[in-house]
């Protein structure tokens, strides 16, 4: 492990030897993040199906990470590892718990946001897209964790809908005329992408913090058949899905029926990937591309709910496991760098790090406060070509609150998963080594018992206990 002190000091002089300066000329930060995308969804990603020429081109422009990962396998615990830089051992929501009528267990006063302290320093901040993490009013609401604007789904249930019947504007409840559950004429996500051009344009003058949560791809199935729908729309063998559908008698849980579920999921993903085109052509034509940080990435692992077929389009990219698992496939996420003349272009690492690993890294590239508390490292050195420079984690750590509770850990090429934690919190322990088994086909832990020893430890270690969200 490298001394701290000397990684500060690097740091340090790193800042400030390749920015060269004013506090006004600090780097826009545009963080993109997709809903239910598996790794295996990109092209750039190895996917061969589903065009998304325009991430493609990030990757092609910036760093490509091939071993990161989401906070954990679910939306609201995985965004408040994202937003908290801590993991689901420590982070304050480790579940997705619902809050009628409308919204989830809120962040608690006391939890720091990265976007607070960007928001302290100068930037400022708004939010576009799904936020899970605490209901208008609450002290989890977007205004109260630090940004100054916030358009969109406020509730993760509420995005089950494409068609929601109301959208949120800061604290104002937007109606949304036409749309009762019963017809669809106005689709959320392109609402909120013009919200997202929006705020480029109002704030091109000063320094951003962009958090763009998509709802893409997340179920359920649903789009105008416009051009992205007509891509792909006689391409494949279908099996319809029959669903909670729009009409007199539809509600706001389940996901509404489709036709064919695999030309509109395609078509999904390949509209989130135009809305990406968007936001970096208006980058582009406001001169702002060469001092903007942008990163893509997704909450968790392909999703199967509403009619979804991620084994056809091998979502997981091979991987095993999906949303809810913390099997490779369903935690392991896309994560792409852009940073022009500065992060090299065409590049690709395989450090190991996590979504606890933005907040630090963050705040080193902003010349923030640090922040009073995370589980990540920043990863300015590795961003800046200097690898030698990188500190490591010890482990990685992920828990899952549903179906009995699972517990993960990775130390370097081992991985180790415990499963039915809430029955048996020292359950057995399987083992995988992913240099040799990347798909977690071969369970070692009877040869390795050493290591067994250790992952228990450090899942002990990890975990501290929630009354909101006990095992």
């Amino acid at each position: 492990m490298i001394n701290k002190a000397f990684f500060s000091v690097i740091v340090f002089f790193a800042i400030n030897f390749c920015f060269a300066q004013s506090e006004n000329q600090r780097p826009n930060i545009v963080f993109i993040l997709a809903d239910d995308l598996g790794y295996g969804d990109l092209g750039v990603y190895g996917q061969q199906i589903i065009k998304t020429p325009h991430i493609d081109r990030l990757a092609e422009q910036g760093m490509r990470f091939t071993e990161f990962y989401a906070g954990t396998s679910v939306c609201a615990p995985s965004r408040s590892a994202l937003l908290t830089g801590q993991h689901t051992g420590h982070t304050y929501i480790r579940g997705n718990k619902e809050i009628e009528p409308e919204g989830q267990e809120p962040l608690a006063d006391s939890v720091q946001s990265y976007a607070q302290l960007l928001k302290e320093a100068g930037y400022v901040t708004g939010a576009f897209g799904k936020w899970g993490l605490g209901m208008v009013g609450t002290s989890g609401a977007p205004l109260k964790k630090g940004f100054d604007t916030f358009f969109g789904y406020i509730c993760q249930r509420q995005s089950h809908r494409y068609y929601p019947t109301h959208l949120w504007h800061n604290e104002q409840k937007v109606m949304l005329e036409g749309n009762d559950l019963a017809h669809k004429v106005h689709y959320a996500p392109t609402l909120i992408q013009e919200k997202t051009l929006q705020f480029i344009e109002e704030h091109q003058q000063e320094p951003f913090f962009l958090f763009i949560p998509t709802v893409l791809p997340h179920a359920e199935l649903q789009g105008p058949e416009d051009e992205y729908y007509k891509m792909y729309e006689n391409s494949f063998e279908e099996h319809p899905y029959k669903g909670n559908d729009y009409g007199p008698n539809a509600t706001v849980a389940g996901y509404a029926g489709v036709e064919k579920p695999r030309a509109t999921f395609a078509a999904m993903v390949s509209r989130m990937d135009a809305y990406v085109g968007e936001v970096l052509a208006k980058l582009d034509e406001l001169g702002l591309t060469e001092n903007t940080l942008v990163i893509f990435s997704s909450d968790n692992g392909a999703h199967r709910e509403g009619g979804a077929d991620p084994i056809f389009f091998n979502s997981s990219g091979g991987l095993r496991g999906f949303k809810r698992d913390l099997y490779e496939g369903g935690i392991k996420t896309p994560y792409i760098v852009r940073w022009p003349g500065k992060i090299r272009a065409r590049s690709e690492s395989a450090f190991i790090g996590s979504f606890w690993d933005v907040m630090p890294t963050l705040l080193d590239i902003a010349g923030t406060p640090k922040a009073n508390y995370t589980d990540g490292v920043s990863l300015l050195p590795i961003l800046l070509g200097d690898e030698s420079a990188q500190e490591a984690h010890a482990y990685l750590y992920w828990e899952f609150h549903e179906d009995g509770g699972r517990q993960a850990i990775r130390i370097g090429n081992w991985k180790g998963i415990r499963l039915q934690v809430a029955k048996n919190p020292k359950g057995p322990i399987e083992l995988y080594n992913l240099l040799e088994d990347p798909r977690e086909e071969h369970d070692v832990a009877a040869s390795h018992p050493a290591i067994v020893k250790q992952i228990s430890d450090y899942m002990e270690e990890a975990h501290t206990p929630s009354k909101l969200f006990p095992f």
